[in-house]
Parts: C-alpha cells; structure tokens; sequence
C-alpha cells in the first residue's frame, strides 16, 4: 500500500490550464440521476458543483414529481424529468436513464435518491450500460448494500462516496474504522471489488484497487452538514469527465475541502453551510 498525503502542489500538478480555443463539449458531458420528494436539494447540489467544478455540460434527471423544484433551482445545470413511483425514481424510467449514458464522460447517481424497491436494480442498469466513470454516492451505495457483488461486475470504472455509516454498511459493520483502520479497510475494498473508495470523513481516505492510498489535508468540522458529501459528489462527477480517474479523485477531495475551508474563514465553522462551499469552489481553484 504506498500513502500520499494531498497538499495544494500535488493537486495543482494535476489541473490542467485551459485552451483559448476550446469550447463547451471539450470540458465534457456530465449526467447526474437522483431526487426523491423529500430530497430535492441534494441533487440541485451536485449539479452547481459539478458545474462550479468547469464540467462543459450538465443533466439532471430527477423523479418528475420534483421535476419542476429542480429546474427552478437550477440555471446552468439542465434538468430533465424520469417516471415517478411514489415520488421515487420507477423502475421504468431504467431504460431512459439508460439511452441518456450514451455520449456521457461522467456520472453520478444515488444522491437524495431515498431508498424504494427497485433502487438496486436501477443502478445495476447504470454499472453494466456506463461507458463513462461512474461516481455511486448516498443512496445509490445503500441500494447495493445487500449485493456488493454488482459493483464487481460493473462494466465501467466506479468511484464509491461512502461515509462511515454507509462504508460499514457494505461491509456487515465488521470493519474497524479509527486511525490506521480507514485506510486499511478503504484500501481492502478498492482491491476487493475492483473500484475506487473515498471513505469520506477527517482527512478523507481515497483508495485505488492498485494499492495507491491518498489522504486529504484540507476540511473542517464545519463542513459536517448535510449537503456536503452531495457537494463533494458532484464535485467528483464535474471533474471525471475532465480528468483522469485518479486525478480527478484526488483533486474533488481536496478543492471540496479547501472550499470548505474558505467558507469557513467567511462565515464560521458554525454558520458555513454546503451552499457557502459551492460558492468557495472559484478560490480553492486559485493556487498562487
């Protein structure tokens, strides 16, 4: 297992500067799927993110009983209905979630997707159809918790956002989580079933299958909200079509906590809310 503790050069060294002759479709395509009636703001947060983050394009896609919330709270960000079953995501809407992957360089489901039956099969569809990375946060991790077996047959690289309650949820709640036990298990996982963890929490582990194991050095405790990990998700998924998994990985986490961490120095540890750290994304990209 080699470690890396991820400080402003690290990440600098990663982003690359932007053409002058680029356009919107080189900064690629991001497709975000999540919502219930209950949980609209999660996803409007992930879509501001994604898009703070310098994504070209964004879609939402939320049960269409919250449809008209989203597209209110959103401007940049383009949302789109999907067919509703009690104020969750149908079964049927699968297919149409399916033929929007296509031409997508990134996405992200589960977030304030509630937990409804047929939410494990939805992001089954999602794992096996994706030829995209594919970040699985929130709920779109518990919908998988009895039948981790689906993120080993994946078809598409995936990220999973779990944060310690989640992480011991797929694992049975056997793991030890304090101290050196994060990064331990986080790494076990990544190598287990094949994809990437970012065991979110102080100083946030993100483990690769290949045994690389990076630790964050920005954040605070007044980022412990709800509606922060929604941010980092959507973060992570604006980034992904950009760069390079590992990239991309390393460079959500720590602006995410920068961020935070500039929010904080505005508005207090106590005061600070996920809103705040969006609006902090433009200086946490400010490196000199």
């Amino acid at each position: 297992m080699s470690r890396i503790e991820v400080v402003s050069e690290y990440v600098k060294g990663l982003i690359p500067a932007r053409r002058r002759d680029s356009h919107k479709g080189d900064y690629g395509r991001v497709l975000i799927i999540g919502g219930c009636v209950g949980y609209t703001g999660a996803p409007c947060l992930s879509a501001a993110a994604a898009v703070r983050c310098g994504a070209g394009l964004v879609w939402l896609g939320v049960p269409e009983s919250i449809y008209p919330i989203a597209a209110v709270k959103l401007t940049e960000a383009m949302p789109f209905p999907l067919k509703d079953a009690g104020g969750h995501i149908a079964e049927e809407a699968i297919p149409s979630v399916v033929r929007r992957l296509e031409g997508m360089d990134s996405c992200l489901i589960g977030i304030g997707m509630g937990r409804f039956e047929g939410a494990d099969r939805l992001v089954d569809a999602v794992l096996q159809n994706a030829r995209c990375p594919v970040v699985l946060d929130a709920d779109g991790i518990n919908a998988i918790a009895g039948n981790i077996d689906i993120l080993k047959r994946a078809a598409c690289p995936v990220i999973i956002t779990p944060h310690e309650g989640e992480f011991r949820r797929l694992t049975g709640g056997m793991e030890k989580l304090n101290g050196a036990g994060r990064e331990e298990a986080a790494s076990r996982m990544a190598r287990d079933c094949g994809c990437a963890v970012i065991l979110k929490g102080h100083r946030t582990v993100t483990a690769f299958g290949d045994g690389a194991v990076l630790i964050n050095t920005t954040g605070n405790p007044g980022m412990a909200k709800g509606g922060s990990g929604d941010v980092l998700a959507g973060m992570l998924a604006g980034l992904l079509a950009q760069l390079p998994l590992k990239a991309a990985a390393a460079s959500a986490v720590w602006l995410h906590g920068r961020a935070g961490d500039i929010a904080a120095e505005s508005f207090g540890e106590y005061s600070m809310t996920p809103s705040d750290i969006i609006d902090s994304i433009p200086k946490a990209f400010d490196f000199a």
